[in-house]
């Protein structure tokens, strides 16, 4: 059996880290799919797939959510989290060879760290842009992204405004941070506390408030 391992949501400041995990005997029917990296693809085609994904494979999925992500950066670093969330899911798995996308500038040391929390030895090939080599990646790729597009939704709906796509880069979130911040005095629901574009935000708006009483 062979695993393909991938992330959605890294970076963002708001909303999840989702990792994702496929499992198919060959890839074959992948192939036939059509699968690519799931930034290659549009949001309408990525859903398609995801649904011809989990008929003919396997799938298992991890959702960590903002708070979790801010409490575990206390003793780890993303890379850590990461590492950790791929074991667990390949453990799960129990395939016999595991591909999977490195987010470490070394994936050789990548591969190490996840091998080192494995209860058994597959065998693991850990490369960067991975998901556009490899169908099963990308296919991980695809699973990852629906299901954190998805929670970001069900999230706006919580919050009952536009908040785009979490990432810093997005003139949506940035505005959606700022006024929420500006309205509450805090950063809202979902929010990274601890990611730099939060804080130096809050700190922004706190100092900004100071200055009112000068």
């Amino acid at each position: 059996m062979i695993c393909g391992v991938d992330e959605a949501g890294r970076g963002p400041v708001i909303g999840p880290m989702v990792v994702a995990a496929v499992m198919v005997k060959d890839e074959e029917g992948l192939k036939s799919l059509h699968v690519r990296d799931s930034k290659q693809l549009a949001p309408a085609r990525r859903e398609r797939l995801a649904t011809e994904i989990h008929a003919i494979a396997k799938v298992q999925v991890r959702i960590i959510e903002a708070d979790s992500l801010d409490l575990m950066m206390k003793e780890e670093n993303l890379n850590q989290i990461e590492v950790r969330a791929f074991a667990g899911l390949i453990s799960d798995m129990g395939a016999e060879e595991v591909f999977a996308d490195a987010c470490d500038v070394d994936p050789r040391r990548f591969t190490r760290s996840i091998s080192a929390l494995l209860p058994y030895r597959p065998r693991i090939v850990c490369e960067h842009k991975a998901d556009e080599r490899y169908p099963v990646v990308s296919a991980a790729s695809i699973i990852a992204k629906t299901v954190r597009d998805r929670r970001v939704r069900e999230i706006e709906q919580e919050l009952g405004e536009p908040i785009g796509s979490g990432y810093a880069h997005d003139e949506v979130s940035i505005a959606f941070l700022e006024k929420w911040i500006r309205e509450k005095g805090d950063v809202p629901p979902h929010t990274r506390r601890t990611w730099e574009t939060a804080r130096s935000r809050l700190s922004a708006s706190k100092n900004a408030k100071l200055t009112d009483w000068e």
